[in-house]
C-alpha cells in the first residue's frame, strides 16, 4: 500500500488508533475523504483490547444520563448492520457479535429495592426492561446463586469481542486505502490559531486538513494542545478477568449478567467460543495499568457470590487498562473551539458500544462541516469555561 511520507499532507489526519480512532477512520474512508492516516504505534490495541464488549445502554443507565441513553441506543440499534459491514470489509473478521440480552441481578434486599427504583426509571422513559423474580432470574441463568432475590431482564443488551472488532477494524482501515503511521503523534502543529497536523515521533512531521484526536485517555496530553482547548478527558483504571468455561461445564451463562455487589459493579459476559469476561474495577489511579492481588481477589470474592460455580473455572488471564472518562461521563464528539482540531474521546464505560455511532457521527462532519443533531449534546465545548457552543469549523 502506497504510505504518505512525513512532510506530506493528509485530508484527515487520526490521532489514536483504538477502536473510535479506527473506525471514524473506515467510516471517514467509506464518505469518500481521501489521505486518512492513523496514527499510532501499536493500532488495534489501547482500552477495547481489554473491555469485556457488553452492548448494554439500558443496564449501564445511571440517572441523569438520558442523553447519553440515546446516543447509546442508537449505536445499538446500528450494531448488527455494523458488525456484518465490517466482516465482509475486512475480508471475513468476525466481530464476536452476538443477540443475547442481559440480566442484572439484586443479592439483597437493598440491592433489590435499588434495582426496583431502576425497573421503575427504564418503565418512565419508556425502555424495554422486565421485573423478574428471584426464581425467575434462576430459571433463565440456572448458575445463579440461590439467594438472587429478584432482577431485570433486557432483551435488547447485547456484547461482541472487543480483540476482534479491532483485528477487523484495522483490517477494513488496509482495504480501504487508511495509511498508518506506527509511531506517536509527538506534537500537535498549530499555525495561525488552526490546527495544522502533527508532528510523528519517527521525525518530520505530517500536515492534515483536519485532525481527530481519538487518543482516548491519553488525549489530554498531547503537547501543543493550546490550554483552553485541551479535553476533559483522565484515566479510569479497570481491572477485568477471563476464565475458560470447559466444554462439560457448558452452557454456563447463556447471556449477559450483572449485579451490584457491596455497591460495586460487577459483570460477567459468556462469549461463544467458552471465555467468559469478569469486570471491572474502577480506581482513580492515574495512568498505572498494574493488575493487583486486591483487584483480582475482589472481581473473583463478588463473581463466586453472585455464581457460585465460577470457581470452577480456570483462569487464563488478568489484565487492567484504562477508561478514558470525563466530567459528566459522556464522550466528546465533533469540533473543539480550535479549527481544524476535531475531538472523538471521553467515551469513558462506553467506548466499545459507541463505536458505530461515533464512527458515523464523525464521518458525517469531517464530509460535511455540519455538527449531527445526534451529536451536538456532546460537544466538547461544553466544558470550556464560558460552557460555549461552537459552531462547525470545514
Amino acid at each position: 500500500m502506497t504510505r504518505l511520507a512525513p512532510g506530506s499532507r493528509a485530508d484527515v489526519l487520526v490521532i489514536g488508533g483504538g477502536v473510535i480512532g479506527l473506525a471514524v477512520a473506515w467510516r471517514a474512508a467509506q464518505r469518500g475523504l481521501e489521505d486518512i492516516v492513523v496514527v499510532d504505534p501499536s493500532p488495534g490495541h489501547g482500552a477495547a483490547g481489554v473491555a469485556a464488549g457488553m452492548l448494554a445502554p439500558v443496564t449501564e443507565l445511571q440517572y441523569g444520563e438520558e442523553p447519553l441513553l440515546r446516543l447509546g441506543m442508537a449505536s445499538n440499534e446500528r450494531y448488527a448492520a455494523f458488525a456484518a459491514e465490517l466482516t465482509e470489509a475486512s475480508g471475513g473478521e468476525d466481530t464476536g457479535y452476538r443477540r443475547c440480552g442481559t440480566v442484572a441481578v439484586a443479592l439483597d434486599s437493598d440491592d433489590r429495592a435499588e434495582l426496583r427504583d431502576l425497573h421503575a426509571f427504564h418503565e418512565r422513559l419508556g425502555l424495554d426492561s422486565t421485573w423478574l423474580t428471584g426464581r425467575e432470574a434462576r430459571k433463565l441463568e440456572p448458575m445463579l446463586a440461590p439467594g438472587v432475590r429478584g432482577g431485570l431482564h433486557v432483551a435488547d443488551d447485547h456484547q461482541v469481542d472487543p480483540r476482534r472488532l479491532l483485528t477487523a477494524l484495522v483490517r477494513a482501515c488496509e482495504r480501504a486505502g487508511v495509511v498508518f503511521h506506527r509511531t506517536e503523534a509527538v506534537e500537535l502543529l498549530v499555525e495561525g490559531g488552526r490546527a495544522v497536523g502533527a508532528r510523528l515521533g519517527t521525525g518530520g512531521t505530517l500536515a492534515a486538513d483536519r485532525v481527530v484526536l481519538a487518543a482516548g485517555p491519553h488525549s489530554h496530553r498531547l503537547p501543543g494542545l493550546p490550554e483552553d482547548v485541551l479535553p476533559a478527558v483522565r484515566p479510569v483504571k479497570g481491572q477485568i478477568l477471563r476464565l475458560r468455561i470447559p466444554d462439560a461445564y457448558r452452557p454456563f451463562l447463556n447471556r449477559n449478567v450483572r449485579a451490584v455487589v457491596r455497591g460495586q459493579h460487577l459483570y460477567l459476559v459468556p462469549r461463544e467460543n467458552g471465555e467468559l469476561v469478569i469486570g471491572a474495577t474502577t480506581e482513580e489511579q492515574g495512568y498505572d495499568t498494574t493488575v493487583t492481588a486486591g483487584g483480582v481477589y475482589e472481581l473473583l470474592r463478588d463473581a463466586h457470590e453472585l455464581v457460585p460455580g465460577i470457581t470452577e473455572l480456570p483462569l487464563v488471564e488478568t489484565s487492567a487498562g484504562l477508561r478514558p472518562g470525563s466530567p459528566d461521563n459522556a464522550p466528546l464528539l465533533g469540533p473543539t473551539d480550535l479549527p481544524g482540531l476535531v475531538a472523538a474521546t471521553g467515551h469513558y464505560r462506553n467506548g466499545v458500544l459507541l463505536t458505530p455511532v461515533t464512527a458515523d457521527l464523525l464521518a458525517d462532519y469531517l464530509a460535511t462541516g455540519e455538527v449531527p443533531e445526534l451529536a451536538r449534546p456532546f460537544a466538547p465545548s461544553r466544558f470550556s469555561p464560558a460552557r460555549s457552543t461552537t459552531k462547525a469549523v470545514a
